[in-house]
């Protein structure tokens, strides 16, 4: 089997060892910047491994001999599922790779605004504690997170987590999801999760319903002093929606993984915005998260050579 990695470079600095995927079939790694790109290089190719390049339909269609795409990464907006299926072609993800990782991002990103650490550090070294007249100072509100209300927006493996972490750490915890989990100990809120959230984080896909979620009457609806967080997919949010909002303190900040754009474009509002911490789609970055997703990957392609292909996307 023939097999194309088409975006290596997102997914190791040289850290992340590709032998077992070398190991499986004839691996050619690819430098892909247009559609044109992909056709080329993989018009031989069996299998495509891909993590954000978007394979769309009209590429499917000019690689007659293309049966499989397996995606580095569980969402899969970048590929197009419908034309995979009617081409034959099995498309397969990584679900629960970065589930630690993600919820421990999260939990930074609270702690930033709760416990303001940032902040403190570069008071400390500009020199102001050594100007102090007591042995602490506080100028920087900080916020215990025991009683705060942690609201979660689509309750899969990554919001479970999340929910297990807050509660563990006295939080009350409320839900909204698609799906009702019987086994959910936590209450379903509806859209009121809007309006009692103190910390709103968000883990649902993006989708046709799902995409600019949060707009302005999202916004409007949360307490002044909610956070909103979302490590899940930057097109969840009307980000012009979200920067009006910072800047008129209508929500207290937002701690955001993921933008519509990734990079971002210069004149994106939110790099501007207020209260609005931003770093650069790495929840699910850490070393140990990276090999996990290979071998997932590696045992995906595995299983559809043996005609027993696991982790289908849009399996009915």
């Amino acid at each position: 089997m023939k097999i194309a990695i088409l975006d290596k470079d997102t997914l190791t600095r040289g850290d992340i060892d590709f032998g077992e995927l070398e190991a499986i079939g004839d691996v050619i790694y690819c430098d892909i910047k247009s559609e044109e790109d992909i056709v080329s290089s993989c018009a031989d190719c069996d299998a495509i491994l891909c993590n954000k390049i978007v394979i769309s339909g009209s590429v499917m269609a000019r690689l007659p001999q293309l049966k499989y795409i397996g995606l580095f990464a569980t969402g899969y907006n970048n590929v197009d599922i419908e034309a995979a299926k009617a081409a034959g072609i099995t498309v397969t993800n990584a679900p629960d790779y970065s589930t630690y990782a993600v919820a421990q991002h999260v939990f930074a990103m609270i702690m930033r605004f709760a416990s303001r650490i940032d902040e403190y550090d570069c008071s400390v070294k500009r020199g102001d504690w050594s100007k102090s007249n007591t042995f602490s100072y506080f100028p920087y509100p900080t916020d215990e997170l025991q009683g705060k209300t942690l609201g979660i927006y689509g309750y899969g493996n990554i919001g479970s987590k999340v929910a297990e972490i807050g509660n563990a750490m006295g939080m009350r915890v409320v839900v909204t999801s698609r799906t009702m989990h019987v086994d959910c100990p936590y209450p379903y809120v509806g859209d009121d999760i809007f309006a009692v959230s103190d910390y709103l984080t968000l883990h649902c896909p993006l989708t046709q319903e799902t995409e600019k979620l949060i707009d302005k009457d999202k916004l409007s609806a949360m307490k002044p002093t909610a956070v909103l967080i979302n490590t899940a997919r930057g097109g969840l949010i009307d980000e012009r929606a979200l920067a009006s909002a910072l800047n008129k303190g209508v929500i207290a900040g937002a701690a955001l993984d993921t933008l519509s754009c990734e990079p971002p474009k210069e004149d994106n509002p939110l790099l501007g915005a207020k209260n609005c911490v931003i770093t650069p789609h790495i929840a699910w970055a850490p070393t140990q998260t990276r090999s996990r997703l290979l071998g997932i990957v590696a045992d995906n392609l595995r299983a559809f050579m043996d005609g027993q292909p696991v982790n289908v996307v849009g399996c009915d």
